[in-house]
């Protein structure tokens, strides 16, 4: 199991709390922010209470998943989800638009793998998926040193039309912390 809280100095990951919300919500509503992620709109305080509540739900074996934390104050989150009895993972991340271009996301997604690797020694792969348009993500999932594997072709459904995903992946075998 991954720890349920990692402190990284600048910023530490840890579970979202219901006193999130205001702040989830005062992002997460952003249209830049959710220009690319599949979340409902429209986005109000209500679904960052529900978001939230859903974080808290997860069952942390299969799927940790952390607030960004810097100085108390939630400004995004990163997940990662096991599969294949943990051999196979994905890793999502999101970062408050407020925060874009600190490295933020490449370095809370970094902690995570690493954590990952470290603790489960039957984890083989990590893998993320993004909208194709979504360039700075993209550029997370290159700055992790993850390849691309594929691009899935009309894959998503995205606000009324299909999007093209990407899939980048990284082996253990690959992982340079």
């Amino acid at each position: 199991m991954l720890p349920e809280t990692i402190d990284a100095g600048r910023f530490s990951l840890r579970p979202f709390r219901a006193e999130d919300a205001e702040v989830v919500y005062s992002y997460a509503s952003d249209a830049e922010f959710l220009h690319y992620l599949p979340i409902p709109l429209p986005y109000t305080l209500a679904s960052a209470r529900d978001f939230i509540a859903k974080q808290g739900a997860l069952d942390r074996l299969v799927n940790p998943s952390w607030a960004l934390d810097i100085n108390g104050v939630a400004c995004g989150g990163v997940n990662i989800r096991f599969f294949a009895t943990h051999r196979v993972a994905e890793i999502g991340y999101a970062v408050a638009r407020r925060r874009w271009g600190q490295g933020l996301a490449s370095e809370a997604a970094r902690l995570v793998i690493s954590v990952a690797f470290e603790r489960l020694p039957e984890l083989t792969r990590v893998r993320a998926m993004a909208d194709a348009r979504n360039v700075a993500s993209i550029r997370v999932m290159e700055k992790l040193g993850m390849r691309r594997e594929g691009l899935l072709r009309s894959d998503r459904e995205f606000r009324g039309e299909l999007t093209d995903e990407v899939v980048h992946g990284i082996l253990r075998s690959e992982w340079h912390p």
